[in-house]
Parts: structure tokens; sequence; C-alpha cells
């Protein structure tokens, strides 16, 4: 699997697949840990139809907003669970298909097709991005942070 060293790399394969609907990221020990397994609900322990990931498809709302602040929107947003999850997390791309919606709304993927490891130096394009961008402070998606 390809690793996408800069946030460009990645903003080109988005933009290049646009509306890029089949695309999500997630956080994990990555496609051979996930296997053909899916997610549990972190409250009951109940088996989830997919994998929970988030998309990175741009949404008609955000107008002509640069596409790579988008992307770098998506990957600041949720960076907190490289910490959550334990040792080996880390984010990557795949194809997909969404089968549903877990508990906190997000979707559920049915992964066709791993696509590529994000690399921590596109993290820290993504941080810097968003913190030059801000109009308030903005972190991550975390219900404790």
């Amino acid at each position: 699997m390809r690793t996408f060293a800069d946030l460009d790399d990645l903003v080109a394969l988005i933009d290049e697949r646009a509306p890029a609907r089949e695309l999500f990221v997630r956080w994990s020990r990555g496609p051979d840990v996930d296997g053909g397994r899916a997610s549990r609900d972190g409250l009951t322990g109940g088996r989830l139809p997919g994998l929970s990931a988030n998309p990175l498809a741009i949404e008609p709302w955000w107008g002509d907003r640069p596409l790579r602040l988008w992307v770098a929107r998506r990957l600041h947003d949720y960076r907190h669970l490289r910490e959550r999850r334990g040792p080996g997390v880390r984010p990557w791309v795949l194809e997909g298909e969404e089968v549903g919606r877990g508990p906190d709304n997000e979707p559920l993927v049915r992964c066709s097709r791993p696509i590529g490891w994000i690399a921590d130096e596109v993290m820290s394009e993504c941080e810097h991005l968003v913190e030059t961008n801000a109009c308030t402070d903005w972190g991550p998606l975390d219900r404790e942070g």
C-alpha cells in the first residue's frame, strides 16, 4: 500500500476522483488487521455492519473553499483517534461502499480496496493549515478533550 507523504498528493487523489464519494479515511492499525471484520459499538459492544470511517468527498455546502483545506479539516478533526485507539493506530485511505451509520452517525463502510497510509508529515501539514485558517480555536472532535 502506498503512503501519502504530503497533503498535496492526497488532495490530488481526491480531486481526480471527484466527487470521491467512495473514498474514506479510517483510523486503525490498517487493512491487514481490520481484515474482513467490522467495527463495534463502544458503548454496547454490538457488532456494526461495516468499518467506522470518515468520508473524504467534499460536500456541496463547502462552496468554492479550497479542497486542500477540506481534506486538512477532515483529517484534523479525528486526529485524537490515534491516541484513543492505542499503539499502531494511524490514518489510511480506503475505497469502499457505505453500508450504514454508526452510533455517532459516522459512515460504516465495506472496504473494497485499501489505497494508502497517511504519513505523519501530512498530519502536521493539516494541523498547520487548520490553525492558520480557523476563525476560532479549533480542535479535534474529542469528547473528552
